[in-house]
């Protein structure tokens, strides 16, 4: 993978983002970016009391995102973006807009399996009954290395590896 470049790691939440998204930028020794940093205290606090987020809370938090991208591109960095990215408007913004390029790896997992995941967490603000919103709004991407996480993180870290260009 080539300087500049960026890979989003996205899914819905409880799929494990974040901890593939950092194996992935230590092995590729990319820069690591958590999109749940670039949140407004708002919006934390929306889906901490269970409100899902809607478009107009989401496009500030991209444009955020966005500009956090471009200044890693222009710098020649590498980037993994742990983010759910649930619309395709959302991804091309992410990648698309102001010429970035890059990689989409959709995380994909039966939601019993995420619904347990994010009960066992701990000091996530996200509760496991946005659940079901996530995965209504959810448009899965048709131009994503797809990866079901039902396996271990070393697994699906390899068939990441394995389907990035070189």
């Amino acid at each position: 993978m080539s300087g500049g470049m960026i890979v989003l790691v996205m899914g819905v939440s409880g799929t494990g983002k974040s901890t593939i998204g950092r194996a992935l930028a230590s092995t590729l020794e990319a820069d690591f970016l958590e999109a749940d940093a670039f949140h407004s205290a708002a919006n934390v606090a929306k889906m901490t009391s269970g409100v899902p987020l809607d478009d107009s809370d989401r496009w500030p938090w991209l444009d955020a995102i966005g500009r956090a991208l471009d200044q890693a591109v222009m710098e020649g960095k590498r980037v993994v973006l742990a983010c759910s990215a649930l619309k395709q408007a959302y991804r091309d913004r992410l990648l698309k807009d102001g010429g970035r390029t890059g990689f989409t790896v959709f995380l994909k997992g039966e939601p019993d399996l995420i619904a347990a995941r994010m009960s066992g967490r701990s000091g996530h603000y996200m509760p496991p009954t946005l659940l079901p919103s996530q995965l209504a709004t959810l448009e899965p991407p048709t131009d994503a290395i797809v990866i079901d996480i039902a396996e271990g993180p070393e697994e699906i870290l390899r068939e990441i590896l394995a389907s990035l260009p070189r």
